[in-house]
């Protein structure tokens, strides 16, 4: 394993692991309040026969930020074209779970596809909120007015604010777990209490703020689209719906899993990709 920096242009200095020395590269875009960790269970496998990159988001590093510039789709996205040009990973195979799709949907607008290869994209729409006109957002009800509260409650107790996020959702078994303050939530708890909770709360107001249900059509790469049948926050129609608008869209259905089907069954999900990457 190499840790590595690249410095993005407006001087933030951004961290990034890589694995292995051989094979066609694969990068990791990591969800919101996660860090490169969260693809952790998936190296080993996965470093013998490809180049693995993941990165640690701005603001997501724990480490004190150099910059005040806020952690927008648009700065991530503008980011993630930069460390493909100082690692030279145009044509690398893209992997993008929750905020890290919302990435590669913002990338696609800004920059296209033209330094993407192929895509994955794990359990995410492409707009969080709902209206009369969407209800394939979080939740499938998730409006402005929550959205409202939601924002006012992570500047509350941020902590709290998330778990109750993962837990009031359409997972019954997250619910329970959150009820009974397993040992499994009281880390997630201990780990979040860490985090930079004013850092990540703006990055979230950006989150929630986009719509970027025309981006999901910008390519003609192939997409390999990853779902959780019992997602925390989305409905198997929202992986339908991105499926009908893409070229090349190969759809995958995990159907015991929540919000995160590559860390529930990473075995699957390592064969899954590598097969999608070789193909």
């Amino acid at each position: 394993m190499h840790t590595l920096t690249f410095r993005a242009d407006d001087g933030e200095e951004l961290r990034v692991w890589r694995h292995g020395d051989v094979g066609p590269a694969i990068v990791f875009l990591h969800g919101w309040t996660a860090s490169h960790l969260e693809w952790s269970p998936l190296v080993h496998e996965l470093e013998t026969r490809h180049r693995v990159f993941r990165w640690d988001a701005r603001a997501h590093s724990g480490q004190p930020p150099l910059t005040s510039t806020v952690a927008t789709a648009a700065r991530m996205a503008r980011d993630l074209d930069q460390m493909i040009d100082a690692f030279d990973l145009a044509g690398a195979c893209f992997v993008g779970h929750s905020m890290g799709a919302l990435t590669l949907w913002q990338y696609l607008r800004d920059f296209g596809d033209a330094k993407l290869g192929r895509l994955c994209l794990i359990d995410q729409s492409p707009k969080l909120t709902t209206d009369a006109s969407w209800d394939l957002g979080i939740y499938g009800a998730f409006d402005a007015a929550h959205s409202a509260r939601f924002l006012g409650e992570l500047r509350e107790d941020f902590a709290e604010a998330v778990l109750r996020l993962i837990a009031h959702g359409l997972n019954d078994q997250a619910r329970e777990g959150y009820a009974a303050n397993t040992r499994g939530w009281q880390r997630m708890r201990e780990a979040l209490r860490a985090l930079p909770a004013a850092a990540l709360t703006d990055c979230w107001e950006d989150l929630v703020r986009l719509d970027l249900r025309d981006a999901v059509g910008l390519t003609t790469r192939p997409c390999l689209l990853v779902y959780g049948g019992r997602s925390n926050f989305y409905r198997l129609e929202t992986a339908h719906w991105i499926a009908a608008r893409l070229a090349d869209a190969r759809l995958s259905i995990y159907a015991e899993a929540n919000h995160s089907p590559h860390m529930m069954d990473p075995a699957r999900f390592v064969v899954e990709l590598t097969e999608f990457v070789a193909a």
